[in-house]
């Protein structure tokens, strides 16, 4: 003799849907962490890089100021200061250009 009993919970169907809610809010939850680790890493890079653009544009400003107070008052001195700035304007120029993220 075979009995067969089935008992069914109306309350189990409920928790099921919630639990498969949790566990859908959980996955996105982990998608978004990932995506906002990858944009952690992608600041920190541009901080790194605008630390070093600083670091470059301090150590050009210290020298021409050492390069300024070595001509003094001489004409000739200023003269070729005054060129090999003019020469260097554009590279710098052309590095700031591209070292700016778009507005």
């Amino acid at each position: 003799m075979d009995f067969n009993v089935n008992v069914r919970f109306e309350g189990l169907t409920t928790i099921e849907r919630k639990l498969d809610a949790l566990t859908a809010a959980a996955a996105r939850i982990l998608a978004k962490e990932t995506d906002m680790a990858g944009e952690l890493d992608a600041l920190k890079a541009q901080v790194s890089q605008n630390t070093t653009v600083i670091g470059s544009a301090i150590a050009l400003i210290q020298g021409l100021k050492a390069k300024l107070d070595a001509a003094g008052t001489d004409p000739a001195a200023l003269a070729a200061l005054s060129a090999e700035l003019g020469a260097q304007d554009q590279a710098l120029a052309d590095a700031i250009t591209a070292n700016t993220p778009a507005a």
